[in-house]
């Protein structure tokens, strides 16, 4: 049975962790905006990524013995939902979660038919069983079914040409010593109550959390992005020694790009999380991180993007049947792309690590329009103009794509592109890229086309100028 390290390693480590921060400090403050600008290219020209939550709970597929939670939200936090102990949790959970051979493959290949660019999988959830094999606890799948089971889902994205990203909570649900009182902001199974091993210390965790994203980030090769998840307000920055955490990675991973949920992010207003795109600091992570929610609009400078299910839980659950359309999905990515932001669209496997099957289909369908549609999505920026009523724009040099979700009746389009003469316009749809004819007026050009639309949830025009 491993052991925690010795006080001489931990010493060690320590000693490290301050010259990675110095690292950080000068690299980091030195790079140029032409190095970020490279730093950022691929994912930016990504746009559309997957993402997975699997874990304990997958298994559990929203039920405890043998009673549903419930029809909605997230069941990837059954724990805290049925506020269950972690022996009492994991006794429950352990016997359902059996991954079969080749399961990361069958991920990877979705994501690649799919059109996605990179893949981002949880690591450690809330409940703190790790997919990696931690040197700092038996609580891992190493221990529960002899294997790595990161390795083998980060073996099988890279064997796809596909990008790789490790989600990693910083919250803990199972760790003894995660101080529950101090982390009053956020949610934890025994809240309200004692602690059942007596007094914790914050920072024997915070120790821990630190060593593991090491492991993380020494053990696994490249790793192109870390999505930590999440703090509030009093629990963040600091209280993580998030600084600290960030030089690491990126003493250890120099092209890495991370997200900034390290740091207390603001609310989220219902109908729009522009705001989270208002308040981003650079110096607190690459990108910001709306979820289950579109923007309104997109500034410019600010990288950012959504995460959201395609039914209402991250993890999966046998009872919730409240899956998006297809036509959803497509319009959410091509809404979010045309205001400059990316893509990441969640499946949820089960215990064994097969995918629903609502997923699949939805992946698939979405990879079908992408085959053909897919220039007017990877590569591209924001639109140029404000947003039409029967569809979206997405753009790129010398060249705008008109994304029409509502065919015209009449068989005329106009774009409110002025000064700039068009020299060719054709669909996407047709292979011999016949030109469509074009009539340049006071509102912009018109484009004549087909009567009846090539895609019934979004064809896409091509219009270079």
């Amino acid at each position: 049975m491993r052991r925690l390290s010795t006080l001489r390693t931990s010493l060690i480590a320590s000693l490290v962790l301050v010259f990675a921060c110095a690292v950080f400090v000068s690299t980091a403050g030195a790079e140029t905006k032409a190095e970020r600008e490279a730093r950022m290219k691929w994912w930016r020209e990504a746009r559309f990524g997957m993402f997975v939550h699997w874990g304990l709970y997958s298994g559990l597929a929203g039920t405890w013995k043998e009673k549903p939670v419930g029809t909605r939200g997230g069941m990837e936090w059954i724990q805290q939902r049925v506020r269950a102990d972690t022996w009492e949790y994991a006794h429950e959970a352990v016997p359902h979660f059996r991954p079969t051979p080749g399961f990361a493959k069958e991920w990877a290949e979705l994501a690649k038919e799919a059109g996605c660019r990179y893949v981002v999988f949880t690591t450690k959830h809330h409940d703190g069983f790790c997919l990696f094999d931690s040197e700092y606890t038996t609580y891992d799948a190493h221990d529960l079914v002899g294997r790595d089971l990161c390795k083998e889902i980060t073996d099988a994205i890279r064997a796809e040409g596909l990008k790789v990203g490790y989600y990693h909570s910083v919250i803990d649900w199972h760790h003894p010593q995660y101080d529950y009182f101090k982390a009053d902001q956020l949610p934890h199974p025994l809240k309200g109550k004692p602690s059942p091993n007596g007094a914790r210390n914050h920072d024997i965790y915070v120790n821990y959390l630190h060593r593991q994203a090491r492991e993380l980030f020494s053990n696994y090769g490249r790793v192109d992005i870390i999505w930590w998840d999440y703090s509030k307000k009093g629990n963040d920055g600091p209280f993580w020694r998030s600084d600290e955490l960030m030089a690491m990675a990126r003493s250890l991973q120099p092209a890495i790009i991370s997200n900034n949920r390290l740091y207390h992010i603001p609310h989220i207003e219902k109908d729009d999380s522009v705001d989270r795109l208002r308040t981003w600091k650079p110096e607190q992570g690459d990108f910001t991180t709306p979820e289950q929610t579109i923007p309104s609009t997109g500034i410019p400078g600010v990288d950012w993007e959504v995460c959201m299910t395609m039914n209402t839980t991250w993890g999966y659950s046998v009872h919730d049947e409240a899956w998006k359309s297809n036509e959803t999905l497509i319009h959410n990515l091509v809404d979010i792309v045309s205001k400059g932001g990316n893509y990441l669209l969640n499946i949820g496997p089960k215990g064994d690590g097969s995918i629903p099957q609502e997923s699949i289909d939805a992946m698939q369908a979405i990879g079908r329009w992408m085959a053909t549609n897919g220039e007017a999505i990877h590569e591209t920026t924001a639109s140029p103009f404000e947003k039409p009523a029967w569809g979206r724009y997405t753009a790129e040099p010398g060249r705008i794509y008109a994304h029409v979700f509502d065919w015209p009746s009449d068989g005329k389009l106009t774009v409110p592109l002025k000064g700039k003469p068009v020299t060719k316009a054709y669909l996407l749809a047709d292979a011999s890229r016949k030109a469509l004819k074009t009539q340049a007026g006071p509102s912009g050009v018109t484009i004549q086309v087909p009567s009846r639309a090539p895609d019934p949830i979004a064809s896409v025009i091509a219009i270079e100028y």
